[in-house]
């Protein structure tokens, strides 16, 4: 497994860095860790300030690989010069990275509208899987420390390819998974389907149709989950009920409740526009979670 471990000067990197050391990883997996220069934050810079940023830069990223490596994990670095939005993704692809991991610094909605995320842009032009870090909800002292992880599924060839990045992966002993399903919440076609036009009331038993195969898929999804996991020796816990409403605010909420340090999901792969019409799940859960939260693409 390639990690591709994305740092800048913040604490928020350190957190990267940390989560990385902490956690138990499959056999033969490397990491690299990049830092890139953003010049328009050094407009107008002079010779020795470029030379005094990019020494810093070496710094940086050294020190980070330092602790990979001492935790016995085979780290290099990089660094490179350009918009970070761009060049992380870039990279990754260039690579061969499996996992990009990148922090998160809480920016708000209307400031990644205005001035976007790094975090945002590695989730949506990296072509692998991404974990958006944030601190765990029991921040655990060492790689033993067990964490709650929290898997959301939809059936999907995409969320199997979740379930199984996490059955194939090393994990501290003792951690907990638990595997949800949402049943969506049928009001209307128009709502139901997130379309653009005025909804339309079925009757009362297509609505009823509707909601047994939503909550027949919703469990069949949960079952073909622990089933995987269960390949690989992984017990998960047992859940009472099939939550229902919209995914992404369901996984948020149970996540929180949970006190999950990390949700898994897949990724669809929506095109720009998909995700301007409809939203994209993984997305909406990765940058509004408390925790961390891995997007698992193939």
């Amino acid at each position: 497994m390639k990690l591709l471990i994305a740092v800048d000067s913040s604490a928020v990197s350190r957190t990267v860095v940390d989560h990385v050391t902490k956690r138990p990883w499959p056999s033969g997996t490397t990491a690299c860790v990049l830092h890139v220069i953003d010049w328009y934050q050094w407009p107008g810079s002079s010779s020795s300030l470029i030379q005094a940023v990019k020494e810093s830069a070496d710094a940086l990223v050294k020190s980070a690989s330092d602790k990979v490596n001492k935790a016995g994990l085979p780290a290099t670095t990089k660094v490179l010069e350009g918009h970070p939005r761009i060049v992380v993704a870039e990279y990754a692809k260039e690579s061969g990275a499996d996992l990009v991991l990148v922090g998160s610094h809480g920016a708000s909605g209307l400031v990644r509208f205005l001035l976007g995320s790094v975090a945002h842009a590695a989730l949506r032009r990296s072509p692998c899987s991404v974990e958006i870090v944030r601190r765990y909800a029991q921040d655990p002292a060492t790689a033993s420390t067990a964490i709650k992880i929290l898997i959301g599924t939809d059936g999907s060839d995409c969320s199997i390819a979740a379930v199984r990045s996490v059955a194939q992966r090393p994990w501290p002993p003792g951690s907990q998974m638990r595997v949800i399903s949402v049943v969506p919440l049928i009001t209307s076609f128009g709502e139901t389907l997130s379309v653009p036009f005025a909804p339309v009331y079925p009757p009362p038993d297509l609505v009823e149709t509707i909601e047994k195969q939503a909550r027949d898929r919703a469990e069949e999804s949960v079952a073909r989950a622990r089933q995987i996991l269960s390949e690989e020796r992984i017990k998960a816990i047992e859940a009472n009920f099939l939550p229902v409403g919209d995914a992404r605010q369901v996984i948020l909420d149970q996540a929180k409740d949970w006190n999950a340090d990390l949700i898994v999901v897949g990724s669809h792969g929506y095109s720009t526009l998909d995700r301007l019409m409809l939203g994209s799940v993984s997305e909406s859960v990765a940058m509004h979670a408390h925790c961390s939260v891995e997007v698992i693409r193939e």
